[in-house]
């Protein structure tokens, strides 16, 4: 049986060209960055190269404001806490939809004391009402305020408009931070033109390695290091570099820009063929969030209608090598629901799933995966052709 993978919002598969580039870092290019005889120079020279040449470059910034991670999950971390301890943050402003690294991280900010925390409004697609940020701006006005908002959501695929959220930041002098991990090299960014100040990347979300990422500060933001040891990446981030995870992070990146109208193209024609079906073939489909041409166009969120074995839908299609999230992947291995759904469809039933595909998803694999759906659905369907 031939596997279908639509779980790309959790990761992707790793291309071989970032593959190809990061073996020599790992088999010849050993030395120690941080070394000062050739072997660590010539590390050294890759990572600058990396951060110069190919982040900085693509996203219209200057090297000194990108500092490499772990991944997203450290880099939203370093955001919120560094924001309150070293910047005299205040107020959080955040969503309940957005990812754990930022919820759970800004309640636990608000837990100890260090700000208070403001949750926004949301309309029933996960959009945040611009009317009520802005009413909480006015309030919290001039107290030190950092707003963090997702631009587009893991789970629903719904994605803000970060202009017209960060020109508000920019009016009442907040800060503002934005989780761009399910975005980043997946449209353009251009940090001259972009209102924001903080944003963050993990590179295994557009077909690099997992365990690296980056946190974009804007210059004059002025966070302090939130690992400390030594003094790595510009003495921002203690800690000896993921050398072979950043080479590979750079050329993910180079390759994700340099086919990315094409890759757009593709998939969101993947994804608005894969709605156009379940809607004419499973009655009582419907689509989590903003499933239009707005959202993101690598996730579409599904609930099914209830049939009574809504809970096996997610292990059924697994069985059928049909492989997909019923939310978001970081929360699998938890036995609670998604906060996502919790929060905008409290009332909800049938079974909530996630496809999310890549430039590597074909028609064929979607084909396929609706046949499967259809057999799964065949009692809904045949009931709905009885009462037809």
């Amino acid at each position: 049986m031939t596997k279908i993978y639509l779980d790309n919002a959790a990761t992707t598969p790793l291309d071989p060209e970032v593959f190809d580039a990061m073996v020599p870092y790992m088999k010849e290019h050993f030395g120690n960055p941080s070394a000062i005889h050739g072997f660590g120079r010539r590390t050294r020279a890759a990572i600058e190269q990396a951060r110069r040449s190919v982040v900085s470059a693509l996203l219209n910034c200057t090297p000194s404001e990108i500092i490499f991670t772990s991944g997203g999950t450290e880099a939203d971390n370093m955001a919120l806490e560094c924001s309150v301890r070293d910047l005299g943050v205040k107020h959080i402003i955040s969503s309940r939809i957005e990812h754990h690294a930022v919820e759970l991280t800004a309640e636990a900010i608000g837990h100890d004391g260090g700000a208070q925390v403001h949750w926004v409004r949301l309309h029933a697609d996960g959009q945040p009402d611009l009317a009520h940020l802005e009413e909480l701006l006015k309030a919290t006005q001039g107290q030190g305020v950092l707003v963090s908002l997702m631009h587009a959501n893991n789970e629903l695929g719904t994605r803000i408009d970060l202009t017209a959220v960060g020109g508000l930041c920019r009016r009442y002098g907040a800060l503002f931070h934005s989780d761009t991990v399910q975005t980043m090299g997946h449209y353009r960014f251009d940090m001259e033109k972009l209102p924001v100040d903080l944003l963050t990347c993990a590179a295994h979300k557009f077909h690099g390695p997992k365990g690296i990422g980056f946190l974009y500060m804007r210059n004059g933001v002025g966070l302090k290091p939130l690992i400390l040891g030594g003094s790595q990446e510009r003495n921002m981030r203690a800690g000896t570099e993921n050398l072979y995870g950043i080479v590979g992070l750079a050329k993910a990146m180079e390759v994700a820009y340099r086919d990315l109208d094409e890759h757009i193209h593709h998939v969101s024609g993947l994804k608005a063929h894969m709605k156009q079906r379940l809607k004419a073939e499973i009655p009582g489909v419907s689509f989590n969030g903003d499933s239009g041409p707005e959202s993101l166009y690598t996730v579409l969120s599904v609930n099914f209608p209830e049939d009574g074995k809504s809970e096996m839908l997610l292990y059924n299609l697994d069985i059928e090598g049909v492989a997909c999230s019923g939310g978001s992947a970081c929360s699998s291995g938890s036995n609670k629901g998604s906060h996502v759904m919790a929060a905008l469809y409290p009332d909800q039933t049938g079974a909530n799933l996630r496809f999310s595909f890549s430039r590597y998803t074909t028609k064929d694999e979607i084909d396929r995966t609706l046949e499967v759906l259809k057999r799964v659905f065949e009692p809904v369907i045949a009931g709905a052709r009885v009462k037809a």
